[in-house]
């Protein structure tokens, strides 16, 4: 139980202060490479719809079930040659898992340079970060985009690892990093192929159905947090109820509604993706203009939110014990 909670503890801390330092092993590059080749080799030997579908089945259990089983093998590992050993690694492996510091730097790298008047060099940097194309953006657009990439990630990049990373550790012998491990490899499934458009209609349906069931309830429970810090939850659920349920995805939406409720803000519009126009529906008021002070404040939020998980699960493993 100490140790468990030492563990969530450290990882937390190096996520705030250490983050994922460039160039450095990381299970997120790792998962990502063997994504790409098994991925390829599946295109290249499956050919009909039937096939990529169940090659798409393959890939997202082996990935998923091995990310798991390794976390858990090496930390067993080194908890038989020294328990601290298993303490520490286990942490550097949760703390992988974590996005809020990556999050935190990506917003910091694009708004840097356009709160000097470098509109070029912030709308360059957002390329790295996005999706959507950001040659024409004008500086209320890159505003919304880093809102909404800050919003959407806080749910499958902080939240969700530690709502699994925390079901971990009630489980016998699983542990928290294992399972938080396996979540984040249905997470980078997802990212890599889960696209409706080729080559990944049929090899990624899998994946992106499954992230979808795995992220709702934390999703959902991540928009009560944030209801319950706004102090007006009820504000909050009725945006929520009203705009959220348009999105075509059952979780960004959510997520990124909860903070547009919270902020008084507008998600959503028109985004232009390699060229092709896509208008994505409105989220919330718009009663204030999305500023910088409006994205510090939603990565503020989710430390608090990922801070009072925390809190709560370390209360709960005391309690149990």
């Amino acid at each position: 139980m100490t140790s468990t909670i030492v563990v969530f503890i450290m990882a937390a801390i190096l996520d705030y202060f250490v983050g994922d330092p460039w160039g450095w092993p990381h299970p997120v590059r790792v998962m990502g490479w063997v994504i790409s080749r098994l991925s390829k080799f599946s295109q290249q030997y499956c050919q009909s719809s039937l096939t990529q579908r169940l090659a798409g089945i393959l890939l997202g259990l082996i990935l998923i079930i091995g990310s798991g089983f390794f976390g858990f093998f090496i930390i067993q590992s080194a908890r038989r040659l020294h328990p601290w050993l298993g303490i520490a690694l286990e942490s550097i492996l949760l703390a992988s898992c974590f996005a809020l510091s990556s999050l935190r730097a990506a917003a910091t790298d694009v708004l840097q340079p356009l709160t000097t008047g470098h509109l070029g060099e912030a709308r360059q940097i957002l390329s790295n970060y996005v999706g959507r194309d950001t040659e024409t953006l004008s500086e209320p657009e890159i505003l919304r985009a880093v809102l909404e990439t800050v919003t959407e990630n806080a749910t499958d990049g902080v939240m969700a690892p530690l709502f699994y990373a925390i079901v971990g550790a009630f489980v016998p012998v699983v542990g928290a990093a294992p399972l938080a491990l396996a979540y984040k490899a249905s997470s980078t499934l997802d990212s890599m192929v889960g696209y409706r458009e080729a080559p990944y209609t049929y090899l990624g349906w899998f994946s992106a159905r499954l992230e979808d069931c795995l992220t709702w309830l934390p999703c959902r429970l991540t928009v009560i947090t944030l209801a319950l810090l706004s102090a007006k939850p009820l504000h909050v659920w009725r945006i929520c109820r009203r705009d959220a349920l348009t999105d075509p995805s059952p979780n960004s939406g959510w997520s990124e509604c909860a903070y547009a409720a919270v902020l008084g803000v507008q998600m959503g519009g028109m985004n232009w993706y390699r060229g092709v126009a896509k208008d994505k529906p409105r989220l919330g008021d718009a009663i204030n203009p999305i500023t910088p002070t409006s994205i510090y404040t939603a990565l503020q939020l989710t430390q608090y939110s990922f801070l009072l998980w925390l809190g709560v699960a370390a209360i709960l493993l005391v309690i149990r014990h």
